[in-house]
């Protein structure tokens, strides 16, 4: 049973997260406490970097394309959800990352193109499809554990040819999963390495595990196994939803998908009651490339009701 709050905590809060850690991107640890020392004074959705105040990046756009394309086709058709985001990625999104422009625009068929890519690259381990995650872990959560990782799997699979990010996005889909019914993720951590494929269960018991730290990571948190256990981290350390998204944002780096990662686990296990007002009230998700006017925006209403239609 999924509980439409915490779906709701999610979505939103995956959104929250990704504008919140836009203006610090690739920035030193510790930028954001040092500009905003106090939780609660207001003013963090400041902008910057090229992004207006509340403005959602690349992680979110294609969240919400993700969504949409399971609502519309009644289920995942990833053909479709290739398309919209070759849609969108033509309509030159502010952001896009390397290796997901590069496969969207190879002209290679759907069904290939990311394994043609990662054939000729061997580079394909970047977090660019766990960022885009959490629409799709609420739409399969009450399918059960092996349709919602197997779902992850599949699109993740659309832009990248490394398994280790279908694992990563598959992993991240069972943890939302287990906070959207009221569970603890963490409790659940170790179920759902028994399901991580073997030849990429070890590394992410490592950067899982609780004595692991971002420290610790051996690449940029804008891969996926740094990335991932960067959030549960952050989840793991904290006690509110604000506090675990200040984390993410203050580690540096890749902040804005650490924290949009991070974002959607603390939404699904705090709520969306748990989600600042504050941040909530200026959020925005451009979706070039959509609409009459070819900039379509959503704001925290239309991603709330995304998030209803998609848990039910």
């Amino acid at each position: 049973m999924i509980d439409l709050v915490r779906a709701v905590g999610a979505v939103v809060g995956s959104a929250v997260g990704d504008a919140l850690g836009a203006p610090f991107e690739f920035g030193p640890e510790g930028a954001f406490s040092a500009r905003f020392p106090s939780t609660g004074d207001g003013g963090e959705m400041c902008g910057g970097g090229g992004w207006d105040p509340g403005e959602a990046t690349d992680d979110t756009q294609m969240a919400v394309l993700v969504g949409e394309s399971l609502l519309e086709c009644g289920g995942l058709e990833p053909a479709d959800v290739f398309r919209r985001f070759q849609r969108w990625a033509a309509a030159e999104p502010k952001d896009i990352g390397l290796q997901t422009e590069a496969v969207l625009s190879s002209g290679d068929p759907w069904d290939t193109a990311a394994a043609l890519h990662f054939q000729v690259s061997q580079r394909a381990a970047g977090n660019g499809a766990l960022m885009r995650a959490t629409t799709s872990g609420v739409h399969f959560a009450r399918r059960g554990r092996a349709a919602t990782m197997d779902a992850a799997r599949r699109l993740a699979a659309l832009t990248h040819g490394d398994r280790a990010a279908w694992e990563g996005t598959a992993i991240f889909h069972e943890l939302l999963r287990t906070a959207l019914a009221g569970a603890d993720p963490l409790a659940a951590l170790a179920d759902t390495l028994a399901e991580v494929h073997p030849d990429h269960r070890a590394r992410y018991a490592t950067v899982l595990a609780p004595d692991w730290h971002p420290d610790l990571a051996t690449e940029f948190n804008g891969a996926v196994w740094p990335c991932l256990g960067s959030a549960v981290w952050a989840l793991r350390t904290t006690a509110s939803f604000e506090d675990a998204v200040r984390a993410a944002v203050d580690l540096g780096g890749d902040t804005d998908t650490v924290a949009a990662v991070t974002g959607g686990l603390a939404g699904a296990v705090y709520g969306a009651a748990a989600v600042p007002e504050r941040w909530t009230r200026i959020l925005h998700v451009p979706l070039p490339g959509f609409g009459e006017r070819v900039l379509r925006v959503l704001r925290v209403e239309e991603l709330s009701e995304l998030a209803r239609r998609l848990s039910d």
